[in-house]
């Protein structure tokens, strides 16, 4: 479907998985058994949605042929199809990572072109 799917976690959370080597997911992800991800279309909802006013926060960009099977896109909000991983997330996946602060609008500024 994409080759890049993206996942809005704290920093701290990020900091915890390096020291790892792998990331097992956030509280969220632990509950619904798979790793939740978004599409660059889907990604500013998603923070809208899941993340409005909180600070401290990466998105982090993976690369998903990397990922194989385990990753499946699967319906969920309204219908579109996002990306579960079900697994861990191999750093060796992941081809960049950036905080994603507040615009003066309030709302969290993505970059533009996202790959």
């Amino acid at each position: 479907m994409t080759d890049t799917v993206y996942k809005i976690v704290p920093e701290a959370l990020w900091r915890e998985a390096k020291q790892k080597g792998v990331f097992d997911g956030a509280e969220i992800d632990h509950r619904d058994g798979y790793i939740h991800f978004s599409t660059a279309d889907q990604a500013r909802e998603t923070a809208k949605l899941h993340f409005a006013g909180l600070t401290g926060l990466l998105l982090v960009a993976v690369n998903t042929p990397v990922l194989g099977e385990a990753l499946k896109f699967e319906p969920s909000r309204g219908g579109d199809l996002f990306p579960h991983l079900y697994g861990t997330l191999p750093l060796s996946a992941v081809l960049w990572e950036m905080p994603l602060l507040i615009g003066v609008d309030g709302q969290h500024a993505f970059p533009e072109k996202m790959t």
